[in-house]
């Protein structure tokens, strides 16, 4: 083999000029990226809330060109979007397939309950902002919306299960069940249960209580 260009030559575990220019431009994207998502959930969580929140206001408070978050994130929406998913990703939602695939259906829906219960508490204000814009923006109420539905489908799963492995709910209310089970697992009852004298915990052990007995499952 001929001997290739400074910027095309690798020998063992030494990386060449120019892959080692491309990694760290990489992870320099991704600081930046990481700085304009912090920034963003600042203004919204600052007083005043997504009043506001625009791009050039996070742009300054990145310390980035405007164009720059544009680039990132494509729009606005998709700013918002990276937000919401990096409390998913900091919560550890990405592991709830665990808790579909939980031997008993019933231990599932409890870590199922116990997760967004985690997931709500991440950071109650900032969800509160999120879930204002998604009621106020009709593009970022598409995304909360796609959200929602991937959890309802988790339900899906966990009552098929219940239905197969403990004969309830009845086959033909199962998605009544799902319904009356995604209404209690939402950021609104989780919210409007925390008070002055119960907390998350307090409140996901209620909602699992009352989720049993809605599915007829209450002696389990």
């Amino acid at each position: 083999m001929g001997i290739k260009s400074a910027g095309m030559v690798k020998f063992g575990n030494v990386m060449s000029p120019r892959a080692y220019k491309l990694g760290r431009r990489k992870v320099a994207a991704e600081e930046t990226r990481a700085r304009i998502v912090d920034a963003a959930r600042g203004l919204l969580v600052a007083e005043g809330g997504f009043s506001g929140f625009t791009v050039d206001a996070v742009a300054r408070l990145a310390g980035v060109a405007r164009m720059t978050v544009y680039y990132q994130f494509g729009s606005k929406v998709g700013l918002l979007e990276a937000v919401f998913d990096s409390l998913t990703v900091r919560r550890g939602l990405e592991r709830l397939g665990a808790a579909l695939r939980t031997p008993d259906p019933l231990d599932g829906l409890a870590d199922f309950i116990a997760a967004f219960g985690n997931f709500w508490e991440a950071d109650r204000l900032l969800i509160r902002r999120l879930r204002g814009l998604a009621a106020l923006d009709p593009d970022f109420g598409q995304v909360w919306w796609e959200r929602e539905e991937r959890r309802r489908e988790g339900l899906r799963v966990i009552v098929r299960r219940l239905v197969e492995e403990h004969g309830r709910p009845a086959p033909e209310t199962a998605e009544e069940a799902v319904d009356v089970l995604h209404a209690l697992i939402g950021f609104d009852t989780f919210d409007a249960l925390v008070g002055t004298t119960r907390g998350f915990e307090e409140a996901a052990d209620l909602v699992g209580r009352i989720a049993r007995d809605s599915l007829g499952l209450g002696d389990r």
